[in-house]
């Protein structure tokens, strides 16, 4: 689920596999900074054989080293630097929620019932981190927050599963100070704002934007730890805006699961032996790389590859999103029953 930036992978085995020697721990270091920084920017999330290809013929010039991937990688992009607004973005599907999983398992960050650290080093099989939102969703909902608000990355943080359950649906002025009582920072761990007036649900924007600055603060630190000094990389603006999010539209019905629904559509696909979709599929930008629409499932090559058109199911999702995927092409459908309806008729009659 946070492993993110698979096409880099290929790059950096060809690297491995022309140097020549141990690689050195800065080299080492450097190069999973590149990884990141094009994981984190969408590189190869379009025109994706002709990008690595360009890639990699940058490791074919003379000095083909970690360098030239970073040239390449800030030519197209332009700064490298994280801004707080690069964390703007919602639901686990984000370019940056992978992020915050790396910020957890490599910056420090303690489980807030017990204060143990989160590092995979400290974890066995029976503690495997859950997503918890830090201001429950139905609070929220109740309040009159969307459901991007709901869902925005500045609201989630990893806990152990027994310390999900045990937070349950409290309202953070009432159990951050529990938390932070029983395990002095472990606020700070977790880059959650340590002023009390943020806590409350109606300044719930206020902290939004408050913790977006820490966690952009966080990862820049951890990156220019991987550069060994050599902070060039980081300097200058970025080329390109990051995506605002869309925080128009309906919250979901009480009662509403919109993951179950999800998954039985992805049970009863399969059950039918046609393909299950890509869950959380990112529609970007060709001309920029920049995230468009995130759609819930997708076929982006047809139900029947490339025999059918793109068709994407997008359950309350804001009028503007829909708008973008159907103007990528694909066929949008808004609730499970008309897409069943429409793969019944369009595929299950014609196989019967």
């Amino acid at each position: 689920e946070v492993f993110f930036g698979r096409y880099g992978v290929p790059v950096m085995v060809r690297y491995l596999d022309r140097h020549v020697g141990p690689v050195s721990p800065a080299d080492r270091d450097k190069l999973l900074f590149w990884y990141v920084q094009a994981a984190m920017w969408g590189r190869f999330s379009v025109s994706t054989e002709s990008n690595i290809d360009q890639v990699l013929a940058a490791l074919e010039e003379a000095k083909g080293g970690v360098d030239e991937l970073l040239d390449k990688l800030r030519l197209w992009r332009g700064g490298l630097r994280v801004e707080p607004g690069h964390f703007t973005g919602w639901s686990t599907s984000a370019r940056f929620y992978p992020l915050l999983y790396l910020l957890t398992r490599m910056r420090g960050a303690r489980n807030l019932c017990d204060g143990m650290p989160l590092s995979a080093h400290y974890l066995g099989v029976m503690n495997r981190l859950e997503v918890h939102h830090l201001f429950p969703k139905s609070i929220l909902y109740k309040s009159g927050y969307t459901k991007s608000e709901g869902n925005a990355l500045g609201n989630y943080c990893f806990l152990t599963k027994e310390c999900n359950l045990a937070i349950s649906n409290r309202e953070p002025e009432t159990y951050f100070p529990e938390m932070e009582g029983a395990n002095p920072g472990v606020l700070r761990s977790q880059w959650i704002p340590t002023d009390p007036d943020l806590w409350k649900v109606k300044n719930y924007r206020a902290f939004l934007e408050a913790r977006k600055a820490l966690l952009a603060n966080a990862l820049n630190e951890a990156l220019e730890e991987l550069l060994h000094g050599d902070l060039r990389w980081l300097a200058g603006t970025a080329t390109v805006a990051p995506a605002e999010p869309e925080l128009v539209g309906a919250a979901p019905s009480p009662g509403e699961d919109e993951e179950e629904r999800l998954q039985s559509l992805v049970i009863w696909m399969a059950s039918n032996q046609l393909q299950a979709g890509v869950p959380g599929y990112e529609l970007v930008d060709p001309a920029t790389g920049q995230q468009v629409a995130m759609l819930d499932l997708a076929w982006p090559d047809g139900i029947q590859l490339g025999l059918s058109e793109p068709v994407a199911v997008m359950l309350n999702e804001p009028p503007a999103m829909v708008t973008a995927a159907t103007n990528a092409g694909f066929r949008c459908f808004t609730s499970t029953t008309d897409f069943q309806k429409y793969v019944t008729e369009r595929f299950l009659s014609v196989e019967a």
